[in-house]
């Protein structure tokens, strides 16, 4: 067991790849550290598109944030993520590129130059020069999370997702977050979690602020608060898993508590409630993905559990469009024809699957059965064949 241990945490970790860069800033007029994470197939899916994940407090955040998101994105139950992190390496420089007028609230001068470095220099640079997809998070740590929101002031935010770890919110800032989040026209991802450890006066602006979050009615806004018995510091370890699980819900395969309360209770649309999980990762996390064969087969189980068996034709369309040279597509009409008792055109598909590609547990051996049963079942006395 210790050997399969080390041997995952190999194939974690040895494939991607990590270079730290000094980028000459023109908003900063000086020269700052960024750290680029790939991931392990960057190289070799030279057509995927992946999440940009960006990291303020880089030297903290960057280990944590990778550990989850490589174990997670090994099992499939979150994506690859582009990691780009930005090196704040002493205090006086994450408070000053994070720094809040304390009159009204607003960055000072050298943190809208910070902003826009962010905005106008970084992002450009990383989205021409690798292969990211539409979907931005940005994540930081008291501070840096209390800096972020800046991003939510313009009138279409530039980040999809917010990870925001024990926040030091400036001047009305409980206020004006929520204001602005309440008024958001496109999906946005907002995470906010509080330690135990956290000072007095950090608490209560940020409970205020999970409050007046709380009371929003947007259908846009996808938001989640945690409070953890935790150090300030070891919140992190707490948090980020459950953020980035908050994040790509839908993007998950589909689990067994997901067939027994939402699929497998339906009488029909199973296969609607398919297209409808991948529109979903596609229009709101801007990943296209093919379906993945286990969620094929969930499907097809929920079907065949309530008598459906006229919606394998549409599973059959779905599996020609992500696979089209296996197997699947006419296997599942082989399948809906023998459910349905018409065993010539059943027979017919199964045979046409068995000269097609195999996938997942389907094999041509299986097919060539499927195809050898049907042809040759027995005869009865009365007539009736015998299966």
């Amino acid at each position: 067991m210790k050997n399969y241990f080390l041997l995952l945490f190999f194939s974690l970790t040895v494939f991607s790849q990590k270079k730290i860069e000094a980028f000459k800033s023109v908003s900063l007029n000086e020269t700052r550290e960024i750290s680029i994470t790939l991931p392990a197939s960057y190289e070799s899916n030279t057509t995927k598109e992946y999440p940009l994940l960006v990291l303020l407090d880089g030297q903290y955040l960057h280990d944590p944030f990778y550990g989850a998101i490589n174990y997670a994105s090994y099992w499939d139950d979150l994506p690859e993520i582009i990691i780009v992190t930005i090196n704040q390496n002493n205090s006086k420089q994450r408070q000053e590129d994070c720094a809040f007028d304390e009159a009204d609230g607003l960055p000072t001068k050298k943190a809208t130059a910070f902003f826009n470095f962010i905005s106008y220099e970084l992002l450009p640079y990383i989205e021409g020069k690798y292969r990211t997809a539409p979907f931005k998070i940005i994540a930081g740590l008291d501070t840096t999370a209390g800096f972020i929101n800046a991003f939510l002031y313009k009138d279409n935010p530039i980040f999809n997702a917010y990870i925001s770890l024990s926040p030091e919110l400036a001047t009305e800032m409980e206020y004006y977050v929520a204001d602005k989040l309440k008024a958001v026209k496109k999906p946005i991802f907002y995470y906010q979690a509080l330690a135990s450890g956290d000072i007095k006066q950090m608490k209560g602006p940020i409970q205020k602020l999970n409050e007046n979050i709380k009371k929003i009615e947007n259908p846009l806004l996808n938001y989640k608060y945690d409070e953890f018995n935790a150090s300030h510091y070891s919140l992190a370890l707490y948090a980020i898993p459950n953020a980035l699980y908050q994040i790509f819900d839908v993007y998950k395969p589909i689990s067994s508590a997901e067939f027994n309360d939402k699929i497998v209770i339906l009488q029909e649309g199973h296969t609607d409630y398919l297209i409808n999980k991948y529109d979903i990762i596609n229009n709101k996390l801007g990943l296209k993905i093919p379906v993945r064969i286990n969620d094929f087969k969930a499907i097809e189980a929920a079907i065949l559990k309530n008598n459906a068996y006229w919606e394998l034709d549409k599973l059959a369309e779905i599996a020609d469009k992500n696979y089209p040279k296996s197997m699947l597509s006419s296997y599942e009409l082989g399948l809906m024809f023998e459910k349905k008792g018409d065993q010539k055109r059943a027979a017919r598909y199964y045979q046409l699957a068995s000269q097609m590609e195999p996938i997942g547990d389907l094999t041509k051996d299986m097919m060539i059965d499927k195809y050898y049963d049907i042809t040759h079942q027995k005869e009865e006395p009365d007539g009736k064949s015998k299966n």
